[in-house]
């Protein structure tokens, strides 16, 4: 039986959206999910978890979508479950979500919205918006990535923003979306362990996206010591998920050795 559709929706909308259904449910990687319902098909419900490599890792991140009776001719309202932060220039704290794909930001042809080939707007999202270095998606300064200026800003944008991100692992973890509560719950319940390694690492001085210490580069002291410091609270929470002994692992703030020779 087919899902019933409201009268201010065409037939070739609910073709499409059901099309659109099969495509998510064939094609999407292992780190995207999504819930969708046949009695509210103009809306649905996805995470994305954040990729390795990037300030994003293993954070979950929320997005409600609404595809409106115009669609597919005009993209769908896409909205951010912000928690009040602004985790990168294109996701507001507001949960607006900036992209040229959705039309509420300007972009070349290539980046716009074609209804017959942007099916794919979850994965987009994950590759364009919570990528390794999401300081070079603020408008203007693109031109700075091949010059002396960029690296340094960029590097202290990352770091801001996975402070950002286990904030966010907080708010979902103490207010997780309906519908996706066992989720929330397994899913730190199995990452727990990763995520207080990764934090070990970068108070060790490892740089964001990267748990390989004697690289070339480093975190800065202000980073390595925020991260041990709002991490205490992370683990509280994977704690109250059944996550055992994991207060024991994880390690104290970086110590600052002063010079005191005169």
């Amino acid at each position: 039986m087919e899902p019933a559709v409201d009268r201010k929706h065409s037939r070739y909308w609910a073709k499409k959206i059901q099309a659109d259904w099969k495509i998510l449910e064939k094609d999407l990687p292992e780190t995207i999910f999504v819930r969708a319902c046949e009695s509210r098909m103009d809306l649905m419900r996805a995470v994305i978890i954040g990729a390795e490599g990037t300030p994003y890792h293993d954070g979950l991140f929320f997005l409600d979508i609404h595809f409106p009776d115009t669609y597919p001719s005009v993209a769908p309202m896409v909205h951010y479950h912000s928690g009040g932060l602004t985790i990168n220039p294109n996701l507001y704290n507001s949960g607006h979500v900036c992209l040229s794909l959705f039309g509420t930001w300007y972009g070349n042809t290539r980046e716009n919205w074609l209804p017959q080939e942007s099916t794919m707007l979850l994965v987009s999202i994950q590759g364009l918006i919570l990528n390794r270095k999401p300081y070079y998606n603020e408008p203007f300064v693109g031109w700075t990535k091949w010059t002396p200026l960029g690296e340094p800003f960029s590097k202290g944008y990352s770091e801001n923003v996975f402070i950002l991100s286990l904030r966010t692992m907080v708010y979902i973890m103490r207010k997780p979306p309906n519908h996706f509560e066992e989720f929330v719950r397994s899913h730190y319940f199995v990452r727990a362990r990763d995520i207080v390694k990764a934090a070990n690492a970068y108070i060790d001085g490892a740089p964001v996206g990267s748990i390989v210490k004697g690289t070339s580069q480093s975190g800065s002291m202000k980073f390595r010591t925020e991260v041990a410091v709002f991490m205490k609270t992370v683990v509280d929470e994977f704690v109250k998920l059944g996550v055992k002994e994991l207060q024991d692992k994880l390690k104290p703030p970086p110590v600052i050795h002063t010079n005191t020779s005169r």
